[in-house]
């Protein structure tokens, strides 16, 4: 299946950026089990003219936040990009057991497992407006835990960038209450 560019005004400049990211994006079959379709974003990072893209067209949503929270892995890197070209500081969402300090942790459903997410403690002030980046929405599981995360320190999160949304798996249900963005759906 070819991603599609969302978004509405997008200028023709901007969607062939966004057609030239859906060709980096690599398909690895059967990983990380037998059935599952991966969607490889690493050839996006490598390349610095399409990080710049997914910098540039992430900060432009970060809109009045003060943080980015970038989440555990791929999101610490485009959410840092973000973050710098929007002007603002980033607090990593980590795995557990990653932190030296914690705040809060969260745990979640995984589509094979459970998992655990933490947030670094003195980082994220009550009332500090959060913009949350990841790099693929799938079924929704790991971007609510880390809204609810946020929410349980206090913060407001103003809405959730991702530069891949598998739109089949649903995840966007999980975030009803959040304005969700992605750069590729596929």
């Amino acid at each position: 299946m070819t991603a599609q560019p969302v978004g509405a005004g997008h200028d023709e400049e901007t969607a062939q950026r966004l057609t030239r990211l859906a060709e980096l994006v690599r398909d690895v079959p059967d990983f990380p089990e037998p059935g599952v379709l991966f969607r490889d974003i690493t050839p996006v990072l490598a390349d610095a003219e399409a990080l710049t893209v997914v910098a540039t067209e992430l900060a432009a949503l970060v809109g009045d936040a003060d943080l980015v929270a970038g989440v555990e892995a791929r999101g610490f890197l485009i959410g840092s990009a973000a973050a710098v070209v929007a002007g603002v500081g980033v607090v990593p969402v980590r795995k557990a057991g990653k932190l030296p300090r914690v705040a809060a942790s969260r745990s979640y459903a995984l589509e094979y497992g459970e998992a655990t997410l933490e947030l670094p403690d003195g980082v994220v002030a009550p009332g500090t407006r959060v913009f949350v980046v990841d790099d693929v929405l799938a079924t929704g599981g790991t971007a609510a835990a880390t809204c609810a995360l946020l929410a349980d320190v206090g913060a407001t999160v103003t809405g959730f960038g991702t530069l891949v949304e598998l739109a089949a798996l649903g995840g966007r249900a999980a975030l009803a209450d959040t304005e969700v963005h992605a750069l590729l759906t596929y």
